[in-house]
């Protein structure tokens, strides 16, 4: 199973070769074990690793404290004690506990990385529709207007985090959602990435800001509007939200730089970094959420996370805007 270390594999070989008792042993565990060779190694029921991975979370939640873990491994570690077996316990017994570790440490625990992606993949649809209902709710109280700031056609929606009076990046409007208490800022951050774990943003500095703090408190990216469209509301299915564009990476802190970015294969092909580039989650106008592996959706061959005039070689300013409605575009 790769669990031994080097002496241990060496005491065991020698083991073998001088006690006819562990021999007989270890045949007998062979003999238990051979199903499992054929068994499927990448098949593991959806159901079960859902159920595993709340089991886990919930004795998680139960005894959480890492410094009493730590000093459990350091008490572990020091401790002189040496596990003997004797040979003369049941067989049976050895070989049936002998299984169940095996069948553990070769099939569930390689899908548990899985059901980890599984379960952030999930809980990121459940915030993407904790969002939706706040942008219907603002929509209600505000006679169908989406959250929007007026922002001048080719202004830099790149300025993520910007604060001054100036309207720039397309993330002010769903700042409004935050600031008039709509939805949680926290909402924004998506559990798939590695950081989200230590990014909280306190709820009482929300009205010091005009914009999210910063590119690192919204995972998602947002539709850039076609300056000519007459489409009002969460009306139809159209994309209004995605995780966060691939071109989103590589945007400047300063603010006052010239941005330039040169598109590549990789930026132009590669899926979001919020889901370890295995798919993205996407918000439609009517509630649903979709995940896919591949950069357009079930219901368009368009690419959400760039223009159709962008080409792999050319450059962008950060201004750009879809030129028709079905040019889906979302930035940053």
């Amino acid at each position: 199973m790769g669990l031994a270390s080097n002496s241990d594999v060496i005491q065991g070989r020698e083991l073998l070769a001088t006690r006819p008792e562990a021999v007989t042993i270890f045949k007998t565990l062979k003999r238990a074990l051979a199903p499992l060779d054929e068994m499927p190694r990448e098949a593991c029921p959806d159901e079960l690793v859902d159920r595993t991975v709340a089991s886990l979370m919930d004795r998680a939640h139960a005894d959480s404290s890492e410094d009493r873990l730590e000093k459990l491994l350091v008490t572990e570690q020091t401790a002189p004690t040496r596990i003997r077996i004797p040979f003369w316990r049941n067989w049976g017994d050895i070989a049936t506990v002998a299984a169940v570790l095996v069948l553990f440490v070769g099939i569930v625990l390689p899908a548990l990385g899985h059901a980890r992606q599984k379960y952030q993949q999930q809980r990121c649809q459940t915030q993407l529709s904790s969002v939706h209902n706040a942008m219907a709710s603002y929509v209600s109280d505000h006679d169908g207007q989406m959250p929007r700031v007026p922002v001048a056609p080719g202004s830099p929606w790149w300025k993520v985090g910007y604060q001054g009076a100036a309207n720039h990046s397309n993330t002010r409007g769903p700042w409004l959602l935050v600031k008039e208490g709509y939805v949680d800022p926290n909402r924004f951050i998506c559990p798939g990435r590695p950081e989200s774990r230590e990014l909280r943003f306190d709820t009482l500095e929300v009205a010091n800001y005009n914009d999210f703090p910063g590119a690192t408190y919204i995972h998602f990216s947002i539709r850039i509007g076609c300056p000519e469209s007459k489409q009002q509301g969460l009306t139809g299915r159209r994309v209004i939200l995605a995780d966060r564009n691939p071109l989103s990476e590589k945007l400047p802190t300063d603010y006052s730089a010239q941005f330039a970015l040169k598109l590549c294969h990789e930026l132009m092909t590669s899926n979001s970094a919020n889901h370890n580039r295995r798919g993205q989650n996407v918000l439609f106008c009517d509630g649903s959420v979709e995940f896919t592996r591949r950069r357009n959706t079930s219901i368009s061959e368009d690419d959400i996370y760039t223009l159709s005039n962008m080409t792999d070689g050319c450059e962008i300013s950060g201004c750009e805007v879809p030129s028709c409605e079905t040019d889906a575009f979302l930035a940053p």
